[in-house]
């Protein structure tokens, strides 16, 4: 072998080893994690690098749905709690639901006339017979709702979204002239048409923009309990298309984005078909409404893809959502963690949709509902009720829920539970007009572990991990050619930003 090629041969040997010595770039990532072990959106900056880490590989050119908002609802029990408490207490909990220190919520709801999370029933209009709605005041919320909005406006630096939606129209209105389930009667169409209109005028008038409104809050359902009012699918859209829709467009309102349904997944598939059968029916439904309650631990998923290929192009909420039928458990962070939260259908479900409602960890109701509607195309997740008392109300109805936040207003004190962590993990980190990107997991068959990814529009990305099991995964998180070790605790949800 001449000389010159024993140089070649050397000079490549180098040149490979000195390849392989390189350090490859490393994927620079920020993590916060909540966890059963007392994590509570803790920044972690050391990991453990097991030999059997699982690969989660992030694919930013898959790109699904825009994302709109994550946050919670404005009711009047929450409001009249925030008043009881000390400015300090109060100006505490707006803060962290929509200060830049906090969960930053971008999307909320708000009822019009009263809920079952009101004081008393009441509504805007008052006066039977009044067509042309002359009597209509907002002055009910003038005293707790309007100013907890106006409030958290102030704190939000970006701003957030509102959503709308009645839980009844005045009794008067209605064939069973009860606050208490029956339908709107036909002639009454358009005076509830003009209600909306000038509900929205009300609210604007006092500063505050409605972004959206539902057409009905559970139309299906609630007959013999609190405040309801019911429509088929038919009806609904026929009162859409032939009334609501035409009053807004005629009041200068087209930008108010309407949504149909607003109940639980299991009928979604019925609603949709009605909603979109055809360009004149869909016309003025800017998207469909979706509550949990059908279970407490099925997402539906499929679902969830249909009412999206129905209408690919329009918005798809899910608008409310809490543990009901528990009262919640004080300064027990331990409870939120562990299965013995149950729901209303515990108790009353028929029975062959019993295994819908087992026992739950309350937590991971929440964590592994929000990633099962993300990763099938929800754009937007609504919480109930922000703030409820020891009691879980005040309700009217006695229908007692439990809150991310808890307050004893006696004593002026406030309990962060750690349902509102898991909340922020989304709301904090993945902001409005984000894009849902593809993900792969090494393991996809590993029913303990969820994932999700969305990359914001400022270019940076948050991915969202949730472990089940009782024990912590090492992981390897890729992005490209850059990759980094990191590690999630047993019982934890994590949130991962990489930044621009």
């Amino acid at each position: 072998m001449n000389v010159l090629k024993k140089s070649t041969i050397l000079l490549s040997l180098i040149m490979l080893l000195s390849a392989c010595n390189e350090k490859v770039e490393p994927l620079k990532v920020e993590v916060y994690e909540t966890s059963a072990s007392g994590n509570q959106l803790k920044k972690l900056t050391e990991f453990s690098t097991g030999d059997k880490a699982e690969t989660i590989k992030l694919l930013p050119n898959e790109k699904f749905q825009t994302i709109t908002g994550f946050g919670g609802s404005f009711t009047e029990s929450s409001a009249y709690l925030l008043n009881k408490l000390s400015k300090e207490n109060r100006d505490k909990i707006l803060e962290a639901y929509f200060g830049e220190s906090g969960a930053k919520y971008s999307l909320t709801r708000t009822h019009i006339n009263s809920s079952d999370f009101s004081l008393s029933n009441y509504s805007y209009a008052p006066v039977e017979g009044d067509k042309e709605l002359k009597s209509f005041s907002i002055d009910e919320d003038k005293d707790d709702i309007i100013p907890m909005i106006k409030d958290a406006m102030a704190v939000s630096k970006e701003g957030f979204k509102i959503i709308s939606s009645p839980w009844t129209a005045p009794p008067w209105m209605k064939d069973n002239k009860k606050w208490v389930g029956g339908k709107l009667l036909p002639e009454y169409y358009d005076t509830w048409s003009l209600f909306f209109s000038k509900y929205i005028d009300a609210y604007k008038a006092e500063g505050i923009d409605i972004w959206g409104i539902t057409v009905e809050n559970e139309p299906l359902g609630n007959g013999n309990n609190w405040e309801s009012m019911h429509y088929t699918a038919e009806e609904m859209t026929n009162f859409v298309q032939h009334h609501l829709g035409p009053q807004l467009e005629k009041d200068g309102k087209s930008d108010v984005v309407l949504l149909g349904y607003d109940q639980n997944r299991d009928h979604l598939k019925d609603w949709v078909d009605d909603m979109y059968q055809n360009e004149e029916t869909s016309k003025y439904f800017d998207g469909t409404a979706i509550h949990w309650y059908a279970s407490t631990y099925d997402v539906f998923p499929d679902t969830l893809q249909y009412a999206h290929e129905k209408a690919p192009s329009k918005y798809l909420i899910q608008t409310e959502a809490c543990v009901d039928s528990e009262i919640p458990k004080w300064q027990d962070d331990k409870w939120y963690w562990s299965k013995e939260a149950t729901d209303w259908g515990w108790d009353w479900a028929p029975e062959k949709d019993k295994y819908l409602h087992p026992k739950y960890v309350p937590v991971y109701r929440y964590a592994r509902d929000i990633i099962g509607c993300l990763n099938n195309w929800v754009d937007g997740w609504v919480d109930w009720n922000m703030v409820l008392d020891t009691q879980g109300g005040p309700n009217w109805f006695k229908n007692w829920c439990v809150a991310p936040v808890i307050v004893d207003p006696e004593k002026d004190e406030v309990y962060f539970t750690p349902i509102y962590y898991t909340l922020a993990h989304f709301s904090k980190y993945i902001r409005p007009g984000a894009v849902r990107i593809g993900l792969e997991l090494e393991n996809s068959g590993d029913k303990d572990f969820m994932a999700t990814a969305a990359q914001n529009p400022d270019g940076s990305i948050a991915v969202v991990l949730f472990n089940q099991g009782e024990s912590p995964k090492d992981l390897t998180l890729t992005l490209g050619e850059k990759s980094t070790p990191i590690s999630i605790d047993a019982q934890a949800i994590q949130t991962v930003v990489i930044p621009k």
